[in-house]
């Protein structure tokens, strides 16, 4: 038995939530265990600040990613589909925003580690650039030319 588009498109949403809640939750995981790390300390003042945006950026991209499944399961059953989904691709779009700066963060983290000097900027630079293409550009660009605009 098929279901309604309303709830064939919340049960999409909600699956690839799952997909990108694993990868939030991973990098959150061990960005968590990093300052118990004995090496932590020697990191320089500035990267220090590096870590603490790119913890809190993915602590709050986990809250965000997190928040639909949470809705879709505090609101059963679900009288006002539409109004939740909105709220649900307001949230994802907020959460992925914070992801990509969370991954440009961590990349510079690692990148001065492990090559210090112009490729600490290279590396975060390119991994910025790749996600605009290929994670915000690339599905918009999509999206204009097969529907003539976004969808809300």
């Amino acid at each position: 038995m098929a279901g309604t588009p309303e709830t064939d498109t919340l049960s999409a949403l909600l699956d690839e939530l799952r997909i990108l809640l694993q990868g939030a939750q991973v990098l959150t995981s061990f960005l968590i265990i990093l300052p118990f790390n004995a090496s932590f300390r020697d990191l320089l003042a500035s990267e220090r600040w590096v870590y603490a945006a790119t913890f809190l950026c993915s602590l709050i991209s986990l809250v965000l990613l997190s928040a639909p499944a949470l809705h879709h399961y505090l609101r059963r059953p679900m009288r006002h589909p539409e109004q939740f989904k909105a709220t649900a691709t307001r949230l994802v779009r907020g959460g992925a925003v914070l992801m990509s700066l969370t991954l440009v963060l961590a990349t510079r983290l690692v990148a001065a580690q492990v090559l210090p000097g112009a490729f600490a900027w290279i590396a975060p630079g390119a991994i910025a650039l790749l996600l605009l293409g290929v994670w915000w550009a690339l599905p918009l660009l999509h999206e204009r030319r097969e529907y003539g605009g976004p969808k809300s």
